[in-house]
């Protein structure tokens, strides 16, 4: 790994760091930027939001107009979710090692990606394999390198002796993923068990209106994520039997694992299976005799469930060090093609 590595957060819709409350409003992208900035060090994350530097935990962060290029020459450069600026930067720095860190599913205007990516020798870091695979599919040929490194959980995240609520879900996602289809299979599960109670936490990056919420539902409203997690230590599961939107990674699936909270997923649906970390979770979510089946077995016996050990923050670190460490595929851009 270059000593001089670079993150470029041209997206973010303001400043953040390692400090807990710069991160109110964002998702899991950025703290998945900060944790792995932290864990490698040496990193400066520049961020187009930013108007000023400042250090934090031992991680410079720096405002930056990408068109200008970055000052230090950095001989690698993570470019968040934005293809084009992975281009631009690739002009300015046509020695350096690019890599498009992407923690998105890109739509069809965006096939072209893959042949001026390739053009560049910009390499793409998927957050899950079922997201890489997904990408290999989406993009013509010729594609650019593309690889996939988990999203880091905290490893401090261990189950407790919290008593769990039987009658209490949680719903712990933006709204726009899926929470209206949640908003009606909770309906049609509490017909069946009068009791229940579905807490919705809504991280607050994005307005998006899931129509009228049933009987039943408690909005949180932004968490921290210490009273995030007790809420996990404390509900039934994590309920989320949607079929629509699909997760690349699923960080919060992956917290609630961690800390002993089972979550409720559809089968096959983007990174699901591969973040669970136990069968047992998943289901067919289109199937209400599934969900109450499921949710009537837990509530008599919650599953034992832990994180994985390959989410662990040491783990992902070490992936990320041999990624940036294997310049095998760091190819040369032709850059008459990437321009």
């Amino acid at each position: 790994m270059s000593a001089a590595t670079a993150i470029v957060d041209p997206l973010a819709p303001h400043a953040y760091s390692g400090r807990s409350e710069s991160l109110a409003g964002l998702g899991g992208t950025e703290a998945t930027v900060v944790r792995v900035a932290e864990g490698l060090g040496g990193v400066t994350v520049f961020q187009c939001a930013r108007r000023a530097p400042s250090v934090v935990n031992g991680v410079r962060y720096m405002p930056v107009v990408p068109r200008d290029g970055l000052p230090g020459a950095p001989g690698t450069i993570l470019v968040i979710n934005a293809w084009k600026v992975a281009l631009i930067l690739r002009r300015r720095h046509p020695g350096a090692r690019i890599l498009l860190w992407l923690h998105v599913v890109p739509g069809r205007h965006n096939r072209g990606m893959a042949g001026a990516l390739h053009a560049a020798g910009i390499e793409v870091v998927c957050v899950s394999a079922s997201h890489a695979r997904q990408l290999r599919a989406f993009l013509p040929h010729p594609q650019p390198v593309i690889r996939h490194v988990a999203n880091p959980i905290d490893p401090a995240l261990r189950p407790d002796d919290t008593p769990r609520d039987p009658n209490l879900l949680l719903f712990a996602s933006s709204p726009h993923k899926g929470l209206d289809e949640v908003y009606r299979a909770f309906s049609a599960l509490r017909a069946r068990i009068p009791g229940l109670r579905l807490a919705v936490a809504d991280p607050g990056y994005l307005r998006w209106n899931a129509g009228p919420p049933p009987p039943g539902v408690l909005h949180l409203g932004r968490l921290a994520p210490e009273a995030l997690h007790q809420r996990m230590r404390r509900a039934l599961c994590l309920f989320y039997p949607q079929t629509r939107f699909v997760e690349t990674f699923g960080l919060v699936i992956a917290e609630a694992n961690a800390l002993g909270c089972p979550a409720l997923l559809h089968r096959g649906l983007g990174a699901n299976d591969e973040v669970a970390s136990d069968p047992g979770q998943l289901i067919d979510a289109t199937d209400p005799r599934q969900i109450a089946g499921r949710i009537a077995r837990w509530r008599l016996r919650p599953p034992p469930v832990a994180g994985r050990a390959e989410f662990r923050a040491d783990a992902v670190i070490a992936a990320w060090r041999d990624l940036l460490s294997d310049t095998a595929t760091h190819a040369t851009p032709d850059m008459r093609r990437a321009s």
